[in-house]
């Protein structure tokens, strides 16, 4: 399979190359500049614009701009059960491989050769992709869990997590952020988590929903989890990422015990019934429940960003915008666990109500 994606991307993706100075006489190809946090610069000339956007999309859909949209838009309109063991396995699996990163420090490909099309997580050690796990945990977690609940052709789910995983791995390829052995380890490390996870499901499901330490495990276990995250000798964005994805995972199994204990009948497992037929009526109520949660979701964590933000910087003396202050343990780890622990609570909690209250149910 990745020998066929190598020679796809060897013959037809070799969308950008390096240039020196002697290719500044040609003035009809767009030169495009990405600085380098050492502020040097490397210049590429895109030759297919579609492959260009198709692998800029794909690599989007492992940040945070796709967990923030997806993840709540499935609690809020598909089902309550696969959003759960979603999460679960996502904030299993990016753990895993986040820590994972930091124990091997195995360094990302050298540029040159390579053109780096992404300069935020250049500071990261390389194996294994996070994004090519993140892909493979969310798409196949998604597709064996609805393959329980809905009537759909079995291969058409395959082929779809297939695709989504296959799309997000060759991205990473095509930005020049990992080595085709970053990407194959990150896959088969996912894959290797979703079977060990997969029997666990309905136990670990339960537990989240019934047990009265439920709560308290959901905070501490995280909380502990980033503030013994390894260290290293240079700061990482990894520390950072890791605790967003932790935290907002905690807030949300907050979430999900809350409902289920004390929210209206509509809003908890047992009596929860998925699927809505893709009528016209049907539409515009799920697209206003995505509209309208993403708008609380997004106004919390703006909001929650600024107050911690400004408590941290009361409390050890720095100012709000000193980036050097906020890659600081003592700040870094309770100013992004907060914030997304209450994003992760508001999707799930805030949210439903809003949407009672709006009668979006």
């Amino acid at each position: 399979m990745f020998t066929t994606c190598l020679m796809m991307i060897s013959d037809c993706m070799v969308l950008a190359r390096a240039v020196g100075e002697e290719d500044n006489n040609q003035d009809n190809s767009q030169v495009m500049v990405t600085e380098t946090e050492k502020s040097c610069t490397q210049k590429y000339i895109v030759k297919n614009y579609f492959y260009y956007y198709l692998f800029k999309f794909s690599a989007a859909l492992g940040e945070e701009i796709f967990y923030i949209t997806f993840l709540p838009f499935t609690y809020w309109n598909i089902d309550h059960s696969v959003s759960r063991r979603m999460i679960i396995v996502w904030s299993i699996v990016m753990y895993i491989g986040q820590v994972s990163k930091d124990i091997l420090k195995w360094p990302r490909p050298l540029s040159p050769p390579v053109v780096k099309l992404e300069m935020r997580t250049n500071a990261e050690y390389g194996m294994p992709s996070t994004h090519a796990m993140a892909a493979t945990a969310i798409s196949f977690s998604f597709f064996i869990a609805t393959t329980n609940q809905y009537k759909y052709p079995f291969e058409l789910g395959l082929v779809a997590a297939f695709v989504f995983s296959t799309l997000v791995c060759l991205s990473r390829l095509y930005t020049g952020m990992h080595t085709v052995l970053d990407v194959i380890g990150g896959a088969l490390i996912s894959a290797v988590l979703l079977m060990l996870l997969y029997p666990a499901w309905d136990t670990i499901d339960h537990l989240l929903l019934t047990s009265p330490f439920c709560p308290l495990f959901s905070i501490v276990v995280p909380l502990v989890l980033c503030y013994n995250y390894p260290k290293l000798d240079y700061y990482s964005p990894t520390r950072g990422d890791t605790t967003t994805i932790l935290g907002a995972a905690a807030g949300a199994t907050v979430g999900f015990w809350l409902n289920n204990q004390y929210a209206a009948p509509a809003y908890t497992s047992k009596s929860f019934q998925p699927g809505f037929p893709l009528v016209t009526s049907t539409m515009v109520l799920v697209l206003a429940r995505f509209f309208v949660g993403i708008l609380v979701v997004l106004l919390t964590r703006w909001v929650m960003k600024s107050v911690i933000l400004g408590l941290l910087g009361y409390r050890y003396k720095f100012p709000i915008r000193d980036l050097e202050a906020q890659r600081r343990l003592e700040v870094e780890v309770p100013y992004k666990f907060v914030t997304y622990s209450t994003v992760g609570f508001t999707a799930t909690v805030i949210v439903p109500l809003l949407h009672e209250l709006l009668g979006l149910m």
